[in-house]
């Protein structure tokens, strides 16, 4: 994992950064209206951590599956691997869909 080095104030931080990709199936589910709640609430449980940006990343006009990115910023390498494990974790135990495929990559 490569780190990035910001400036904030005319100090600089070494930060490290990490996206996450997420694709859900959604079995039975008939219209984008029934997609939008099973998989409601991700950007508003998620987007509002400083350290995390979410996003429907894909698949928005199908009412059968889901992409969903999230971009994880954090000061080490353990903090930003941990929060990547819990999203997960949540994602799996509280969407009503299938998680079909996740695909992490360190910038």
């Amino acid at each position: 994992m490569l780190a990035a080095i910001i400036k904030i104030f005319g100090k600089e931080y070494k930060v490290h950064i990490a996206i996450l990709t997420l694709t859900f199936s959604l079995p039975g589910c008939g219209s984008l209206k029934e997609k939008r709640h099973r998989m409601g609430g991700l950007h508003a449980r998620f987007g509002n951590t400083p350290s995390v940006a979410v996003c429907e990343s894909g698949e928005r006009d199908r009412h059968d599956a889901s992409e969903w990115t999230f971009v994880i910023v954090g000061l080490s390498k353990r903090e930003v691997e941990s929060q990547c494990s819990q999203i997960e974790e949540k994602l799996e135990r509280t969407v009503d869909a299938r998680v079909m495929n996740i695909e992490k990559e360190f910038v």
